[in-house]
């Protein structure tokens, strides 16, 4: 991997988790450094998901992987949050 590569994945996991975020509702108080995290983690899941439907690669934008991204990184956010919201109790 490049660092091309690897600042790509990092605006894309940014841009993922941050509409993962924008899907919850409610507050989330969860590091920035976190969601890029989630965000790319979910791109990346998102994206082997979509090419096992065989909806990865179409022609103009590919919503469906989009879409299945971003519900992911929702998913990791709510989960994110709980998890992160129990560490700070104790």
């Amino acid at each position: 991997m490049t660092v091309t590569g690897i600042i790509t994945a990092i605006v894309i996991g940014a841009i993922i988790g941050a509409l993962g975020r924008l899907v919850v509702p409610g507050r989330q108080s969860i590091p920035i450094w976190l969601t890029i995290v989630i965000g790319i983690v979910a791109a990346l899941i998102g994206t082997a998901i979509a090419g096992a439907l065989g909806v990865a690669n179409t022609g103009g934008i590919d919503w469906i992987e989009l879409i299945i991204q971003v519900v992911l990184a929702a998913v990791g956010v709510i989960l994110a949050v709980s998890m992160y919201s129990r560490r700070g109790v104790r």
